[in-house]
């Protein structure tokens, strides 16, 4: 009995210094778990810090002398924005980055302007649309497309795609976007047929490509047409779109991106006038349909395989569209989040917006909230704790005294924990 007692009490004492200990390591882990979400946090604000650091020393570089290091700043400063989503440090520097837009496309030549014109849009977008920015850079843009100088001519295609993105990002008036896409319609009708019906043969590769690019910036000016207003200029005859004839030419040019441009808008006619007519166009479906089918089944060995492989892909969603009224489906998965891609037209806007932002159009649609209203996405959503509660980012005080507390009890832990080993030793 003694000898039980004596176990038992041993038992006892062992067991309250297990439970001791239990109760300390639990509190460990807990301090553990808060420092490591501010340690996460302080990292957070750490790569916020170097994205800065990066972003001022770019802005120094871009008003060198030297033409190279203006292109590398200028480069550094779109990708910055590509994948960095920070208004409120951008909206200190807009005039500046306005008038990096303005002079690298007046003054600057090749890569200067084409980087230039890349950074308008992309200021726009993180301004959340900013109406006045937009339409002063586009106004600006637009004048210096239209110049009939050697500064006009000279201007890269990106140029008048960023009159075309900054139109769709900040216009609203149904007469300023049929003014502006009539100017695209200047640019790409050098690839209509001619009047004997024969592929112009002197359209050249970088023509083709600039053809290309205006019918893109063209298509995307529709999406933003009621479509009773589309379906109204479009039958009226007074010759404010392009006839179905036209676009149809478009699909015999030699040039793939033509080609697959023309396939495209083509589809968001249909489409747009088809939310109001049911039976729009319908007299000319079945020579759509067989252009297009041609071109769904093209097997011919003088394409490259790659062109091929791509011509049809597209032009085959094309056609099950005439034919069948189904459009593309695709869905993009961004964090916890999705986006359907069920129509042309947010195909279309889709595809702007990725050519803007590049690999960061990801990041972008997760925390863009201009970005997302286009989308529809609503606002971005909240994490949200044990209880459901949102959480609220602690300031600088507040993660500092959780990491003060969570150095006091380590130390304290520690500390017992020392005093035991040392009393086992003893």
């Amino acid at each position: 009995m003694p000898r039980r007692n004596k176990k038992s009490a041993a038992g006892r004492g062992r067991t309250n210094d297990s439970n001791s200990e239990d109760e300390s390591f639990d509190n460990v882990s807990v301090y553990s778990h808060v420092s490591e979400v501010a340690s996460s946090e302080a990292t957070d604000e750490l790569a916020n810090e170097r994205f800065e650091e990066k972003f001022e020393k770019a802005l120094e570089q871009a008003s060198e002398k030297s033409a190279q290091t203006r292109v590398q700043a200028l480069q550094a400063i779109c990708e910055l924005l590509m994948h960095r989503y920070m208004p409120d440090f951008v909206e200190d520097r807009k005039m500046t980055l306005m008038d990096f837009v303005e002079k690298s496309i007046r003054r600057g030549k090749g890569q200067e302007q084409v980087w230039g014109a890349r950074l308008a849009p992309l200021l726009v977008l993180q301004m959340g649309g900013d109406e006045g920015i937009s339409k002063a850079m586009n106004q600006f843009l637009l004048n210096t497309v239209q110049d009939k100088t050697s500064r006009g001519l000279r201007c890269p295609c990106q140029v008048r795609t960023a009159v075309g993105l900054l139109s769709f990002l900040g216009c609203e008036d149904v007469g300023e976007l049929v003014h502006l896409m009539q100017g695209f319609e200047a640019i790409f009708a050098g690839s209509y047929l001619r009047g004997d019906d024969k592929t112009p043969v002197s359209v050249t590769a970088e023509a083709g490509t600039f053809h290309a690019e205006a019918l893109n910036a063209w298509g995307l000016l529709l999406t933003l047409i009621p479509s009773g207003d589309f379906v109204s200029l479009m039958t009226t005859g007074q010759n404010m779109f392009p006839s179905i004839k036209k676009f149809l030419g478009l699909l015999q040019s030699t040039h793939l991106d033509v080609r697959m441009a023309a396939g495209e808008t083509i589809a968001l006619i249909l489409e747009s006038g088809r939310a109001h007519e049911e039976d729009f166009l319908e007299d000319d479906i079945a020579e759509l349909s067989e252009a297009v089918k041609q071109l769904a089944t093209d097997s011919h060995k003088y394409r490259a395989k790659r062109d091929r492989k791509a011509q049809r892909a597209t032009f085959r969603d094309v056609l099950r569209y005439l034919e069948e009224d189904i459009s593309p489906e695709i869905s993009i998965r961004f964090g916890t989040e999705s986006l359907t891609l069920d129509s042309w037209s947010i195909h279309h806007q889709y595809s702007a917006m990725c050519t803007v932002m590049g690999p960061g159009m990801t990041s972008q649609l997760q925390e863009n909230e201009f970005i997302r209203d286009i989308f529809q996405l609503g606002p971005r959503p909240t994490n949200t704790g044990i209880n459901g509660n949102a959480k609220v980012k602690p300031s600088k005080l507040e993660r500092h005294l959780v990491n003060a507390a969570a150095f006091k009890a380590r130390s304290i832990t520690r500390g017992k924990n020392r005093d035991k080993r040392s009393a086992v030793v003893t």
